[in-house]
């Protein structure tokens, strides 16, 4: 319905239209480009429920709208003054445009020697179709599940996390597969189960082949945001690299890579950018990257991780009204360093976040919910949870003054 209506009202304004039809949304953003087209559409929710499907818009680069741009498209739909054509010059639908060009980007790009035994879940997602395509035709073995599209994603949680990944760590383990890979909603995000049935924490693996990548050239700049474990830094870091921090949001990544020259971004929630490539998190392609890395440095694919610090992250939230969130954190800006004391950086690109002796702690508004998250991370699990029990405490207290 979405679709039908949003196209619609392309063709109203004299657009020409080329669906590209169930498709992961980094296959959209790259075949904006390729196609040569002014801007790319996807249909989505993302990794959230049905409920909240909507449009989420491409630049011919890639990389997705702006804050700035989705904010004069808004404007322009709140003042109504959008031009219809005439009728005699309408647009249209000019056809239909296979993936073609984003599969051949993604096998030229991956080479793998050993047949690897992969159990892929889509979670009855975009990727439905696409993934368990192109790994057969990287040479694995692929069984898969809830590999049916069905947009109530009755298989499981759109999002994939650990507690929705219970079946496929249970095959992975069950049928002795190599490893198990598991994709949201829209494809932009992967999670890893390896040989164990056990998933991958996010952050690790983030860290893990951003090591990876900078240890084969030796130098390079990688981004990730504010809200990322400092075991991405001690692995950037010790590979001769230099990390670069920027706001939460994947257009805030991208953004950054472009303008730093970076090789590499991403957050610690599997969305993962290959400027290289195109400049959309892309789930297929990041897990097509990482077997090929398991691949090159040998060993299993736990053994890929094992080498990265052990930190431990706490997250809280605390309800807030929209209209009182920009105030709680500017005065959370001044207080969290006399709080907490020892500070040795404070950061207020996305919220305030300080970082201390023991770690870091830090507090930012929501962009899509009436609430501000806390974060507090350290290498000893009980000074993460005090420290967050601390600014959750001072959230409060700044709420009722």
């Amino acid at each position: 319905m979405v679709e039908s209506a949003f196209v619609s009202g392309l063709i109203s304004g004299g657009c020409e239209v080329l669906e590209l039809g169930l498709a992961p949304t980094p296959a959209v953003a790259y075949q904006t480009r390729s196609m040569s087209t002014r801007s790319g559409a996807s249909i989505t929710a993302s990794h959230n429920p049905p409920e909240y499907n909507g449009v989420k818009l491409f630049n011919p680069d890639t990389i997705a709208y702006s804050d700035e741009q989705q904010v004069e498209v808004d404007r322009m739909v709140q003042s109504e003054a959008l031009v219809r054509s005439k009728w005699s010059g309408i647009g249209r639908i000019v056809g239909t445009a296979g993936l073609d060009e984003y599969i051949s980007m993604i096998v030229r790009t991956v080479r793998l020697r050993r047949e690897w035994k992969v159990a892929i879940d889509p979670g009855c997602g975009a990727t439905c179709n696409l993934a368990p395509t192109i790994f057969r035709m990287l040479g694995c073995k692929v069984f898969t599940i809830n590999a049916q599209p069905d947009g109530f994603f009755p298989g499981r949680n759109p999002e994939p996390t650990p507690s929705s990944l219970a079946n496929l760590c249970g095959l992975v383990r069950e049928l002795g597969r190599d490893l198990g890979v598991a994709y949201d909603g829209d494809g932009d995000r992967m999670v890893l189960v390896d040989e164990r049935g056990l998933p991958i924490p996010a952050d690790r693996l983030l860290a893990a082949y951003a090591g990876y990548l900078i240890a084969k050239s030796g130098r390079g700049k990688v981004v990730v945001h504010v809200d990322t474990s400092l075991c991405v830094d001690r692995m950037v870091e010790s590979a001769g690299g230099q990390l670069v921090r920027t706001k939460v949001g994947d257009v805030n990544i991208a953004q950054s890579i472009r303008g730093e020259g970076a090789v590499f971004g991403g957050e610690p929630v599997g969305a993962w950018i290959h400027p290289e490539h195109h400049l959309c998190p892309d789930g297929i392609l990041s897990s097509a990257l990482v077997l090929a890395a398991i691949e090159d440095v040998g060993g299993s694919v736990s053994g890929f991780t094992s080498q990265v610090p052990v930190f431990y992250v706490f997250r809280g939230k605390v309800e807030c009204p929209v209209g009182a969130m920009t105030k709680v954190v500017e005065r959370a800006a001044s207080e969290l360093p006399r709080v907490f004391g020892d500070t040795k950086e404070v950061t207020t690109i996305d919220g305030v976040r300080i970082d201390t002796a023991e770690g870091w702690i830090l507090i930012r508004p929501s962009g899509t919910e009436p609430i501000v998250r806390v974060t507090a991370e350290s290498s000893e699990a009980r000074v993460a949870e005090k420290n967050l029990a601390r600014a959750v405490e001072l959230v409060r207290r700044l709420m009722k003054e």
